[in-house]
């Protein structure tokens, strides 16, 4: 599984909308986009405050464990 896959999953998972979840990380809506179907990679911090948005590991998000 990839990242993107990860982070969208874990969105509809909370039942919050692309919008949103870019408004609490600080970035765009499309930029949100881009990461969740993997057209950009995703910087090392965002991936920090995503998984501590959610309340999981790096790891998981980057598909190390499940």
């Amino acid at each position: 599984m990839n990242v993107g896959k990860r982070i969208k999953d874990l969105r509809a998972e909370k039942k919050i909308n692309q919008e949103y979840l870019a408004k609490e990380l600080s970035v765009t809506r499309s930029t949100l986009a881009c990461y969740e179907t993997n057209v950009s990679q995703v910087p090392n911090e965002l991936l920090v405050k995503i998984a501590k948005y959610f309340d999981v590991t790096t790891d998981y998000l980057l598909g190390l464990e499940d």
